[in-house]
């Protein structure tokens, strides 16, 4: 990532935004090809993630978990930030090696303890419960019949005391499963919330995102909560 010029950066990161927005299909095994738009995403995306994460948790209260069971885990940042607010040992679940290696520098930078299991989250073999669940910007890249048969597990985990927390994007044109979670998740006596935070950024992810024609200061994500 030295090598890159903030310029390129930018330029990475302005397509890396198009293929989450326009061209969502492109997004598995092919996004993050390439220098430029992995260190735009571990330069823009992972800290908006992480800040997102962290302030779902603080507005919800959630309580510590012993264990996080980070799904799709990606750069780490959302295991992370449930285990900066409440400890525990946090569990990545991702199917490329890279990431996971990545995901490990996020947990030794932050200082919190973590590994990573290398699978397909439909394959993922799952820990006795009670464990605290996130999938972060995960389950819209699932298929129909991965992610229901990830929705199974989850209510699984939920009846023996887990505690779930979903995170997408506000806009729900790359989730249209949306609508039907929400109603499973309230069947649960759960709640689905949309949130809007003014949050300061960093000064480096403020300037990246306005270099590449976006809107940095608008975080917000949908959520679902049992």
């Amino acid at each position: 990532m030295g090598e890159l010029t903030h310029q390129e950066i930018a330029r990475a990161l302005k397509a890396l935004t198009q293929d989450y927005v326009q061209r969502r299909q492109r997004l598995r095994g092919k996004a993050l090809a390439g220098r430029g738009k992995q260190a735009a995403f571990a330069l823009y995306y992972a800290p908006r993630h992480f800040l997102i994460v962290r302030e779902v948790l603080r507005a919800l209260a959630a309580p510590h978990a012993a264990t996080i069971i980070d799904l799709g885990c990606g750069s780490g940042v959302a295991g992370a930030a449930w285990a900066l607010h409440g400890g525990g040992n946090i569990v990545g679940v991702e199917l490329d090696p890279d990431v996971l290696r990545e995901a490990a520098f996020t947990f030794r930078d932050l200082g919190v303890r973590g590994g990573g299991v290398r699978c397909h989250i439909a394959k993922y073999r799952w820990p006795k419960a009670p464990v605290g669940i996130v999938a972060a910007f995960t389950v819209n890249e699932l298929d129909e019949g991965d992610r229901e048969r990830l929705w199974r597990e989850l209510e699984k985990q939920h009846s023996a005391g887990s505690r779930v927390l979903i995170i997408e994007p506000l806009s729900t044109r790359i989730s249209p499963w949306w609508q039907a979670w929400a109603e499973r998740v309230a069947a649960l006596r759960g709640r689905a919330d949309e949130w809007h935070f003014d949050v300061e950024l960093p000064e480096r992810v403020h300037l990246l995102g306005k270099s590449a024609g976006l809107n940095p200061e608008k975080l917000g994500a949908r959520t679902l909560w049992v």
